[in-house]
């Protein structure tokens, strides 16, 4: 499928926030087969933070869904690590452009992902790396997810853009219990308020099994 052909299934709210141009590096086929999930939260994540990430990515892979993340460090590359070492599927939205890993640590990461899996950015080569380009990057990664889910995060982390995002465009948002319970954390109560749901051990396997598959359009125009 051509990116003009994507973009003419948009709805209207999803063009208002689809990137202009977007540059893919491996098997592009991945942004059109079954449901896919971000996992995000997090650089600075706690080792339960990096527990949960990995469970939550064994998880969406047992209900066949796609692990989606932002490469950076902490939740997202234990989210993608997990997919690769059990036998899962990832995509990659970078917040750079396809030629520079961010972080420097991720460079074979990165490497394997744009051969074996998916890496988008929105980003061309030579684009400076700016810290606007990351919530960006959550737009993008919001929008081509049927969902996300919020492991851990801060009152200041940029991982509450991506939970907005996906709320503006109608995706589901599932944040952990543990996220909830923060009480330094006060916006993740208020995406409750807006249609988000809170994701526990117990209701896990019900949910996962149950996201809607919002981006099946694409798939529907092969």
């Amino acid at each position: 499928m051509s990116i003009e052909t994507y973009f003419q299934l948009l709805t209207e709210a999803e063009k208002k926030y689809f990137p202009e141009r977007l540059f893919f590096g491996g098997n592009e086929n991945l942004l059109y087969e079954k449901r896919r999930v971000s996992v995000v939260g997090s650089r600075a994540a706690s080792k339960e933070g990096l527990q949960r990430a990995k469970i939550i990515a064994k998880n969406l892979l047992k209900h066949d869904i796609i692990v989606v993340s932002g490469l950076a460090k902490g939740i997202d590359t234990i989210a993608h690590q997990t997919a690769i070492n059990y036998g899962g599927q990832t995509i990659a939205v970078l917040g750079t452009p396809l030629n520079i890993p961010y972080p420097k640590e991720n460079a074979d990461l990165l490497e394997k992902i744009k051969k074996e899996y998916l890496a988008i950015s929105q980003f061309p080569e030579g684009f400076p790396t700016q810290p606007k380009n990351f919530p960006i990057r959550n737009r993008t990664m919001a929008l081509i997810s049927d969902a996300t889910v919020i492991i851990e995060a801060s009152d200041k982390s940029g991982t509450r853009h991506q939970g907005w995002e996906a709320l503006r465009l109608g995706r589901e948002v599932y944040i952990l219990e543990n996220v909830i319970q923060d009480p330094k954390v006060s916006w993740a109560k208020e995406m409750l308020d807006y249609g988000a749901q809170v994701l526990s051990r117990e209701n896990m396997d019900e949910i996962f099994t149950h996201i809607p598959y919002l981006t099946s359009k694409f798939e529907d125009a092969f």
